[in-house]
């Protein structure tokens, strides 16, 4: 499933990068530009009725929270999470993530990171974030685990 989230839904769409699902999103959209994203397959996610009618498929959400709309989402499509797929883009431009070359993440990120996680650095090839499994990740998985979007075992 690949979506396009409208300007209403922005902590949406990073969760659900958070999860692996492809998630275009922007804070502005030109006219007919949801439009062109609906045509080439993507979904678009709303809180905006008459965005929901656009041609194409639309889910319109009603909820306020993201765990609600997460919860609300789940009701329509199969949103369950794949754990290969958990952390799998960067949650800032939706970008699929690449493993960082040894050389490179050493004069990316500090010292303990590169030396506590090594093979397990990330990079966004696109806006050249570097990502590791560190506390922040880790109390996203456990939120994740508490809107039951993740199972224990990760």
């Amino acid at each position: 499933m690949r979506f396009v989230v409208d300007i209403m839904l922005g902590k949406l769409a990073k969760w659900l990068r958070v999860m692996g699902h492809d998630a275009r999103y922007r804070s502005f959209y030109k006219d007919g530009t949801l439009e062109v994203f609906m045509t080439r397959g993507r979904i678009l996610l709303t809180r905006h009725h008459q965005r929901a009618r656009l041609p194409g498929h639309s889910i319109l959400l009603h909820k306020n929270r993201v765990d609600e709309q997460l919860a609300e989402l789940s009701e329509t499509v199969d949103l369950k999470s794949d754990p290969d797929l958990l952390f799998s883009r960067c949650i800032r431009c939706n970008t699929l993530l690449e493993d960082a070359p040894g050389e490179t993440a050493l004069e990316a990120v500090p010292e303990y990171i590169f030396y506590h996680h090594p093979g397990q650095i990330r990079f966004c090839p696109t806006c050249e974030r570097y990502y590791w499994p560190g506390s922040h990740r880790m109390r996203m998985a456990d939120q994740l685990r508490a809107w039951g979007f993740m199972g224990t075992e990760t």
